[in-house]
């Protein structure tokens, strides 16, 4: 039996599905997974976003240089291991100890291929990541936008795994099926709101969501569609400025963070989701609530805007009010144009799922094992 190893620095809760359906898939395919998990920082664990599963491995965990650097000793675990899947972050001293030591197992990353949030792309923390993007023997990226990213850097593309990064929608999907007609009017009622369409934002409230923009776009659309209504569902650092924003005008609501089945709920009163700004797994609430996703190619986003196609499951413009604006004019005033990307969402719900990315690294992990070691590696 091959054994597996897969290094988290820390495990959230929304990875919890998917280990426990590629425990599943490698077990089929008489492979072993083990998993060994750190804790997370001060300022993680008030998130209170973390997972636990009975199977997992605690490992110590360091973090120095006020949490820039992270040590995480595993060497004594990986004894046997024939693969062992670390994601890449150059935080992650160990990471560096096991590209430059001598192994008898293959190493494989797992992750984006770049910060995408970097504030300085060309600079030396972006450079020294992709210097490490060679030195392992296969790659697993969350999306299409992630491999390209790698290849870029010069890493094989028959080397690597696009594993469609997902979080378990099955529950999601539940609760978007058991929001009946009724409530969905009793909230918009109890919102203000009359029979016009509705945008939703939803989301942490903070700069590189851009609210200043969402403010604006909302504003330049209620001026060609009237009875255009917002509701802003979030929290963050700057909800005093979406309460200022927000007062004096009946047609826009902001209601706070709302979780689970009552976000759902409330998404069920709008016809589109607005998010000029910073785009992630957001994405999978438009896709199974089928409501379709408005943004721009502002540069911020992160690697599942590669699960936005344009005008089939959601609209990305030009980075421009105008654009925007005009874009989501037309959706919400076209009822063929909306059918359509409310028909794409439901089939894009049905692809990216966390079973299907479970096989898909199911399937990388046994080519990887096939394949020969990477020869540049040691280059």
């Amino acid at each position: 039996m091959k054994r597996i190893v897969i290094i988290q620095r820390r495990l959230t809760h929304y990875r919890v599905p998917l280990f426990a359906a590629l425990r599943m898939a490698l077990a089929e395919r008489n492979a072993q997974l083990e998993l060994l998990v750190g804790r997370a920082t001060p300022a993680e664990e008030k998130k209170n976003d973390a997972g636990e599963l009975p199977w997992a491995r605690m490992i110590p965990t360091h973090y120095l240089a006020g949490g820039r650097l992270c040590w995480q000793p595993v060497q004594r675990h990986l004894a046997g291991a024939d693969l062992v899947i670390v994601t890449q972050e150059n935080k992650l001293i160990q990471n560096h100890l096991l590209m430059l030591a001598s192994r008898c197992f293959k190493l494989a990353f797992w992750g984006h291929g770049a910060n995408l949030q970097s504030d300085n792309p060309s600079g030396l923390k972006e450079r020294f990541k992709r210097w490490t993007t060679n030195r392992v023997d296969w790659w697993f990226a969350y999306t299409q936008m992630s491999a390209g990213l790698v290849t870029a850097a010069g890493f094989p593309d028959t080397r690597i795994t696009v594993l469609n990064n997902a979080v378990d929608t099955s529950e999601l999907q539940r609760q978007r099926e058991s929001v009946k007609v009724e409530e969905t009017q009793a909230l918009r009622e109890s919102l203000g709101f009359g029979a016009g369409p509705v945008g939703v934002f939803v989301g942490s409230l903070y700069a590189d969501k851009r609210l200043e923009f969402l403010f604006g776009a909302s504003e330049a659309i209620r001026s060609v569609v009237p009875d255009f209504q917002l509701l802003i569902v979030g929290e963050g650092v700057e909800r005093d400025k979406v309460q200022a924003w927000c007062d004096g005008k009946p047609w826009a609501r902001w209601v706070g963070a709302r979780f689970g089945r009552e976000k759902v709920a409330y998404m069920s009163v709008a016809h589109v989701m607005l998010n000029p700004g910073a785009l992630g797994l957001g994405i999978m609430d438009a896709f199974v609530c089928q409501t379709p996703m408005m943004t721009a190619d502002c540069g911020n986003h992160g690697p599942e805007i590669a699960y936005l196609e344009n005008d089939i499951n959601g609209v990305i413009t030009a980075d421009d009010l105008k654009s925007y604006v005009a874009a989501c004019v037309n959706v919400v005033r076209d009822a063929g144009t909306m059918e359509t990307l409310r028909t794409g969402c439901a089939a894009s719900a049905r692809e990216y799922t966390v079973e299907n990315m479970a096989i898909r690294f199911a399937d990388g992990i046994a080519r990887c094992l096939e394949a020969p070691r990477h020869s540049r590696r040691a280059s």
